[in-house]
């Protein structure tokens, strides 16, 4: 696959740090008109309460209209299992498209077993306005964009690059943090390797734009990186590293992780696009599967 890269064109980006969930969404301008888009939004919610509310992406919407920007597109780079989606309260507010990578159908067929989700629950992909393949090209305002499949993480995961900037998802953290896990349902190590390989084959001046930082060893939250920086320091697969050692490395690594505390709402609305599941009587409710997981 011959990807369209453009280093010529160079976007504004607003990063927007999530304390709660060490999520980092993102605001992208194209540099040629005042048309956007935004990259993984975080809807909050205080799981013990069971209370939604949208700070988070208030702050995105309010910067969007405070400079007068034309949302065009919600982008996921992945069904997150640890944050939720607020792309449909954005949506309504702003407009654009909600886009995904079209293999959410496998999540969703895995997920909507786990969950029992009945058969009202669509597995196709249709919750979202655009399903993403390999190589797929979409425009902000003049900008062309488009997408890199790298599974691994999820079989779902894309890395959206926009000009100069590329957006990783969870395919790689900052140099010092490595990479994600691979051991939820789809995950493969084997094949994260070889989804950040194809990263790493993008210039090397590529602005890499993380969607997780957790400050290992106590330094300050960051956010951005270059392709060059990860090929050179990143500690799981920089320097070489061959594949059998990321592989013997990730899967001994993620035996040992605890499972995100926002796994089992993340997943059910997250697989729905950002809606939030209703029970019979048309009811916000989440479930919680026991031994499901």
């Amino acid at each position: 696959m011959t990807y369209p890269v453009d280093m010529s064109v160079k976007p504004e980006v607003s990063a927007h740090f999530d304390e709660a969930t060490n999520t980092i969404s993102y605001i992208v301008r194209d540099p040629a008109s005042v048309h956007c888009a935004i990259i993984d939004s975080v809807m909050d919610i205080d799981y013990a309460a069971g209370r939604i509310t949208y700070d988070h992406a208030d702050a995105l919407i309010a910067e969007i209209e405070s400079k007068g920007l034309k949302l065009d597109w919600i982008i996921e780079t992945h069904v997150h299992a640890d944050h939720l989606s607020a792309a449909p309260y954005i949506q309504q507010r702003l407009g654009g498209r909600i886009g995904v990578g079209e293999k959410i159908m496998v999540v969703q067929e895995t997920f909507g077993k786990i969950f029992n989700e009945g058969t009202e629950f669509q597995r196709d992909g249709s919750q979202f306005d655009a399903l993403f393949k390999d190589g797929d090209t979409y425009k902000v305002g003049e900008m062309t964009c488009f997408t890199i499949y790298t599974p691994g993480h999820t079989p779902a995961c894309m890395v959206h690059v926009m000009g100069d900037v590329a957006f990783a998802g969870d395919t790689l953290f900052m140099p010092d943090g490595g990479s994600a896990r691979a051991d939820f349902p789809g995950g493969d190590a084997g094949q994260l390797y070889d989804s950040i390989q194809k990263v790493l084959s993008l210039p090397d001046e590529m602005r890499l734009f993380m969607c997780h930082d957790y400050g290992p060893n106590g330094r300050a939250i960051q956010w951005e990186t270059t392709v060059a920086a990860q090929k050179a320091g990143n500690i799981h697969v920089g320097g070489g590293k061959t594949r059998e050692e990321f592989i013997k490395f990730r899967t001994e690594r993620d035996a040992q992780l605890a499972v995100p505390k926002l796994i089992i709402p993340s997943l059910q609305v997250n697989m729905r696009a950002g809606e939030l599941p209703r029970d019979k009587d048309g009811n916000l409710m989440l479930k919680v599967p026991v031994n499901g997981i």
